[in-house]
Formats: C-alpha cells, structure tokens, sequence
C-alpha cells in the first residue's frame, strides 16, 4: 500500500437517489436529462438506480443543475454529530 492512499469509497446511491428525486420534481424523463448532460438515458439510470461513479465533469453539471449540496453525501459524520448535538440543545 502506498502511503497517504486513502482507501475510503465514496456511495454514489444517496446522490443518484437525490438527482432522481429532483429531476421527477421537475418532471423530466431520464432520456431528457441525458439529452440535456450528452448522455444515454442508460448512464442516467445507473447513476440514479445503480449508485455508479460518475465522471467528475458529470458530477459537477447534475449538482450545478439541480443545485444539490454535495455536503450531506460527504460528510456524513459531521452531519450525524451536528444533528445529535442541536438535538440534545434543544
């Protein structure tokens, strides 16, 4: 192992699960959207239903478009401790 590799993988599901959710909101289909990024409808339900890895360009047009906080997928810990700190303030 080399050093400083970090080993952590980071689960695309909750992501894919949030652009599925805000793009039925807006009432698209999965081939729109894949008109609109320059994909194939296939990618977009991977990403949606699979959890797959984007590319990061990808990655970055679908949060942008949707404006989805990446935080909440990243720092998992730091929003669970939060939450159980305000929740013991209140």
């Amino acid at each position: 192992m080399r050093m400083n590799q970090d080993e952590r993988r980071f689960n695309f599901h909750g992501l894919g699960l949030a652009i599925k959710q805000t793009r039925e909101e807006r009432g698209w289909t999965q081939a729109y959207l894949a008109e609109l990024v320059g994909k194939t409808d296939s990618t977009i339900m991977s990403i949606e239903n699979k959890g797959q890895h984007p590319s990061f360009n990808l990655f970055f047009q679908l949060v942008t478009m949707f404006d989805i906080s990446i935080d909440q997928f990243f720092y998992t810990e730091g929003i669970e401790a939060r939450t159980v700190a305000e929740s013991l303030l209140m």
